[in-house]
């Protein structure tokens, strides 16, 4: 069982994240951001009594310098959990000085998050008004439909989502045909699954495909927001067919539901904000050398949101200068 008290050290970790990749902010260097913001967390991962293994993070070991799929995490004390990092969700959109880049991690009881492979996963995800209602199994048409039902409004009112990718455009000229909304994500494919559980997005469907790590990060949130998520592996050649056996998906092709993803036990999910985005502010820099941070940290067990705005005098930061 993860103690409750696990969730605010969770966010320091999230924030010190987004405070290492903020300054990278705009300045076209997508992989120092990467770097900075996975630094800091994983330096900060040492002060959390945790013994953790990270399932999902930057890579295999010799991909990855740290935060690398098998790494030991924490100060080997306390209870023994899986972990899922993004340090950075959207390395392109803080490069770039767009919207909805995020610190995110999950942490889990041992053995209940899914070893996703690095690849494509078809996704479906929804708010807690749909949770339950709509099946990937369905053509895009008929989940439309359904959806519409279930909200008892017009298709023409509905939103939908979807990454901004050339491989949607079968997908999108069908959202087209049927006359929905669609509101284009160009990064942040978390941010993208998170935003129909939350009612200021506007946004009622996340749709198309995306990576596999970030559609557990996603299920971990939405298992504590009561929303859901669908999720189906792409995998794109025997190779990757074969990892997916390896790591113990022994039918790859099958529809994963959230507790396919992340157990059936406790979760906790954080994330902070590196650039403003649909629910959570950006890193902001205020006088006196101090930065104003936007978090958000959620437990499935009581299925509680808490929102922690924090001011960081960043002179007394001495991780972030390491």
């Amino acid at each position: 069982m993860l103690e409750r008290e696990l969730s605010l050290e969770l966010v320091r970790v999230t924030e010190l994240a987004a405070l290492a990749a903020s300054p990278w902010m705009g300045r076209g260097d997508k992989n120092s951001a990467d770097g900075a913001a996975t630094e800091a967390m994983r330096s900060m991962f040492d002060t959390v009594s945790i013994r953790g293994t990270v399932v999902i993070g930057e890579g295999e070991m010799d991909e990855a310098p740290m935060l690398y799929i098998g790494e030991q995490v924490g100060s080997m004390l306390g209870p023994e959990v899986d972990v899922a990092v993004d340090p950075l969700e959207g390395t392109e959109i803080v490069a770039r000085g767009l919207n909805n880049a995020m610190a995110v991690l999950a942490v889990a009881g041992k053995g209940q998050l899914l070893h996703a492979p690095d690849m494509y996963m078809e996704k479906l995800a929804v708010g807690p008004e749909l949770a339950g209602k709509l099946s990937l199994k369905d053509p895009i048409r008929i989940t439309l439909e359904k959806a519409a039902l279930a909200l008892d409004k017009p298709i023409t009112d509905l939103t939908v989502m979807i990454l901004d990718r050339e491989r949607h455009a079968d997908m999108t000229r069908e959202l087209r045909e049927a006359g929905v909304r669609i509101k284009f994500l160009s990064d942040g494919d978390v941010a993208g699954a998170l935003a129909p559980s939350f009612p200021e997005a506007g946004i009622d469907l996340y749709v198309g495909s995306g990576g596999a790590p970030e559609g557990v990060l996603a299920a971990a949130a939405l298992k504590c927001l009561g929303g859901e998520i669908q999720g189906r592996l792409m995998p794109e050649s025997e190779e990757q067919f074969e990892r997916c056996v390896s790591m113990g998906l022994t039918d790859p092709r099958k529809i994963l539901a959230i507790n396919d993803m992340v157990g059936t036990g406790d979760v906790i999910f954080a994330a902070t904000g590196v650039t403003p985005g649909e629910f959570l502010g950006g890193v902001r820099y205020m006088p006196d050398q101090r930065a104003e941070t936007h978090s958000m940290v959620m437990r499935a067990q009581t299925r509680t949101v808490r929102y922690v705005k924090s001011l960081h005098h960043l002179p007394n930061k001495p991780l972030l200068r390491k």
